[in-house]
């Protein structure tokens, strides 16, 4: 038994190092990349001696010598998924310097590597960064500082616009860059404090939240969440978002007072703010970062309470609006809010008249990655959004800007919309 136990696992192991292998640059495994990656072909290659040096390739049965194939394939699988990756990523780097320039402005991106985002940066094929946790614990503050104003002093030098720098500074459970950072409670924690009071604070909250993101070199804040709080905190399938802890209050007065005290905070230090994330995830019961999820109330309904506060924020602010991945039904049923025109360009642009930018939510989320994410770029572009956020796994970014690039070449992206988004992202950063 014991060792009728060990074949099974044998194979088992092995089904699973190769589809490892065969998915190493997906964003799910983005933790077995670099060491974990080179350990997983030492592990293989291991198992492969160890079965040849047992007899395994001269006995008689054929599965025998499957199983040592099936072990030998794990590094085959990863050296040819490296190759794919590093031809794309010549690819995107040797980009017409035109064409780049045109799609670049329209990708923030995280990173791990400097020296790889650096030239990303000073060839204008991506328009910003975005910093998170990781950036900040490999190094010190002010080196971080010193890598934003070298990246800011790259765009100088090669006469492009300024690097939108950006972060996830919510407060409470989303405070990528705390510590350092002052850790602040959630604004929610405001919400029951009397109307004047409340916006005292959250103001005070912003310019706390402002002046080190400023001093850090950050000019773009994810923040604040204008999520209507969800009557009940119970979700079945909420593991990333948990909108319940972060969303301001169930009542949109509230949710705006605080917002636009919130944002005035972040201004006074020339950070710009991000409301998020419309349509809205508090009736959502799934996790967007995961899963496909779909909103189902009326728009009359959304229109009298949820909307409220993204209406009434961005017509009182120079914010800019992050669009998340749920399907809204009564309006495009077949795409996400992220690259629905019928949401984007007929709601906010035209409903709302909304002329700021707009940015997706992470297109690493599986909400959008595990479906035709090609088509999510390109249908996003051509609804008006302005900028395309690929934050978990920035490696991400060559297959999307591939996407873009072959959609431009080809005739599909709406020369129009990028011409009216490129006076949108002038307006907004040039005085940045």
């Amino acid at each position: 038994m014991a060792r009728l136990l060990g074949i099974v696992l044998i194979w088992l192991f092995g089904s699973a190092f190769l589809f490892a292998g065969v998915n190493i640059n997906e964003p799910y495994l983005i933790s077995l990349r670099g060491s974990g990656a080179v350990a997983l072909g030492s592990t293989s290659i291991v198992v492969v001696i160890f079965l040849i040096k047992h007899g395994y390739w001269n006995r008689r049965a054929i599965t025998a010598r499957i199983l040592i194939l099936l072990w030998c394939l794990p590094s085959v699988a990863m050296l040819r998924a490296h190759a794919s990756f590093e031809v794309r990523k010549r690819n995107v780097l040797q980009t017409d310097p035109m064409r780049g320039h045109i799609l670049g402005r329209h990708f923030v991106v995280g990173y791990s590597s400097f020296d790889e985002v650096a030239s990303l940066v000073e060839k204008g094929l991506i328009a910003g960064i975005y910093i998170t946790r990781h950036n900040i614990a490999e190094q010190t503050t002010q080196a971080l500082r010193s890598e934003i104003a070298a990246l800011q002093d790259k765009r100088r030098a090669a006469g492009l616009p300024p690097l939108i720098v950006a972060a996830d500074q919510e407060g409470g459970i989303v405070s990528h860059l705390s510590p350092p950072l002052t850790t602040l409670p959630a604004l929610s924690t405001l919400a029951d404090l009397p109307s004047e009071t409340r916006a005292k604070r959250a103001e005070d909250f912003g310019r706390i939240h402002g002046r080190e993101l400023a001093a850090l070199g950050v000019n773009l804040d994810f923040a604040p969440v204008l999520d209507l709080r969800p009557a009940s905190s119970h979700s079945r399938f909420d593991f990333n978002t948990l909108i319940s802890q972060r969303a301001i209050s169930s009542d949109p007065d509230t949710v705006t007072d605080v917002g636009l005290a919130y944002i005035r905070g972040l201004d006074s230090f020339g950070v710009g703010a991000t409301v998020k994330h419309f349509p809205g995830l508090g009736r959502v019961r799934t996790d967007t970062h995961h899963f496909s999820a779909a909103l189902d109330t009326p728009l009359a309904d959304l229109e009298a309470s949820d909307w409220r506060p993204f209406r009434d924020v961005l017509a009182g602010s120079r914010a800019q609006l992050m669009i998340g991945h749920v399907t809204l039904t009564a309006i495009d049923p077949d795409h996400p809010a992220s690259h629905s025109k019928r949401i984007i360009s007929g709601i906010v642009r035209e409903r709302w008249n909304y002329q700021g930018v707009i940015i997706t939510d992470d297109l690493v989320m599986g909400a959008i990655y595990r479906h035709n994410v090609c088509t999510a770029v390109v249908e996003a572009l051509n609804a008006s959004v302005d900028l395309l956020l690929v934050a978990f796994d920035g490696s991400q970014f060559y297959r999307l800007f591939g996407c873009a690039s072959d959609a431009f070449e080809h005739g599909r992206l709406d020369t129009g919309m990028l011409l009216d988004s490129e006076v949108r992202l002038k307006r907004s950063f040039a005085a940045d």
